[in-house]
């Protein structure tokens, strides 16, 4: 039986991916797979995805030329989320953060702060939109 016997994806045909750095336990990102963007990621050892808003096939670091090169792949027990531990070149976030998740709220929510500095710039990184 092959791995992808035991994933659930959704109707759309996708799973979530929790994008994790290896070497210090941060959860970078979370993004869209189906089976082709697990294949490539396999096939290639960098990450690989689909953007919903795009409806796009895309590698992590194709334009940036911040790539996630594969150290692991895991899947939880319910078969829903897979776990993807990465070596990460330069920033995650599309933002320029090292992790998608840089802010974090304070008190009742209505507050937040950023928690990590940016590590560059967007505009330099994609170019201005």
């Amino acid at each position: 039986m092959s791995f992808y016997d035991k994933l659930k994806f959704t109707s759309d045909g996708l799973i979530p991916a929790i994008i994790q750095e290896q070497s210090t336990g941060r959860v970078l990102m979370m993004a869209w797979m189906n089976r082709a963007s697990i294949e490539s990621t396999i096939a290639t050892g960098k990450t690989h995805f689909w953007s919903r808003s795009r409806q796009k096939f895309w590698m992590k670091g194709e334009s940036s030329g911040h790539v996630q090169v594969v150290k692991d792949i895991a899947f939880d027990c319910d078969g829903d989320t897979l776990l993807i531990q990465v070596e990460q070149t330069g920033a995650a976030c599309h933002e320029g953060f090292k992790s998608c998740f840089f802010r974090s709220i304070e008190g009742d929510g209505a507050q937040w702060k950023e928690t990590e500095p940016r590590l560059e710039d967007p505009d330099k990184i994609y170019g201005k939109k």
